[in-house]
């Protein structure tokens, strides 16, 4: 049996003081769960203090994104070598945003993910179609095609060190959700594309439903057989609210 991952992306949100107070209200909150991990993607700022807050606890730490080279001439970009040495263990790799607002690729994604993975930092691969793509009947052929663009560069094999988080880009941060049986037809989807090049990596991949995740949706989404968890985004702001996401696993 596949262990859940519930993992908060609290996006560009917060201060350091309130970074500070919503951990601790995490950790306060936290009881453990032995069929579910947590963990948290933070703005890069706060990686140090989240580090030494979650030191010997349950909550993992993770990167909203993470550059696709190793060092060099790259202003504003973060490498994994640098997040590795504040006990990072994952990175998102391709949300929906960062493919809407700021450019990034399947290609550019892909070489995200493999320089994630050359210092033992976990990629969370994002992928998801919009409204307009679903409406015209192409949801598979937009995640396939996401999906494929990291096989194609990682290898097959590099899952099995690997997340994905499956986010409808129509249901991120707009109230909208798809309904437990839409969602895990997508997830049953993605594991049979993984499957049908290696079947052991698919039987142990985690995939994360990431779209308007909340207390309130959480149990039914997470009883499908397909979905291991949540990238969960607003509702991760409120420390009630993510545990309980948390523990109705």
């Amino acid at each position: 049996m596949r262990q859940s991952l519930i993992m908060g992306n609290w996006k560009m949100n917060g201060s350091r003081e309130s970074a500070k107070s919503l951990s601790s209200a995490i950790l306060a909150g936290l009881v453990e769960n032995e069929n579910a991990t947590i963990a948290v993607c933070v703005p890069y700022v706060y990686l140090s203090d989240l580090q030494a807050l979650t030191a010997n606890s349950p909550v993992e730490i993770g990167a909203q994104n993470v550059a696709d080279q190793a060092s060099g001439a790259y202003t504003g970009e973060i490498s994994s070598s640098m997040l590795q040495e504040f006990d990072c263990k994952y990175a998102l790799v391709g949300h929906s945003e960062r493919r809407s607002y700021y450019g990034d690729t399947d290609a550019s994604v892909a070489a995200r993910f493999c320089e994630a993975q050359k210092n033992g930092v976990i990629p969370v691969l994002c992928i998801g179609e919009t409204l307009a793509e679903r409406e015209q009947g192409d949801t598979f052929n937009v995640v396939n095609t996401q999906l494929d663009a990291v096989i194609a560069v990682a290898g097959i094999a590099a899952l099995a060190n690997a997340v994905i988080a499956y986010e409808p880009v129509w249901a991120i941060g707009t109230g909208v959700t798809a309904s437990d049986d839409q969602a895990q037809e997508v997830h049953k989807a993605i594991r049979a594309r993984i499957a049908s090049k290696d079947q052991a990596i698919a039987d142990n991949m985690q995939i994360l439903y990431g779209g308007s995740m909340k207390a309130a949706n959480a149990k039914g989404l997470l009883s499908m057989p397909d979905i291991d968890g949540g990238l969960i985004g607003g509702a991760s702001l409120d420390a009630e609210s993510f545990l309980a996401i948390y523990h109705s696993v």
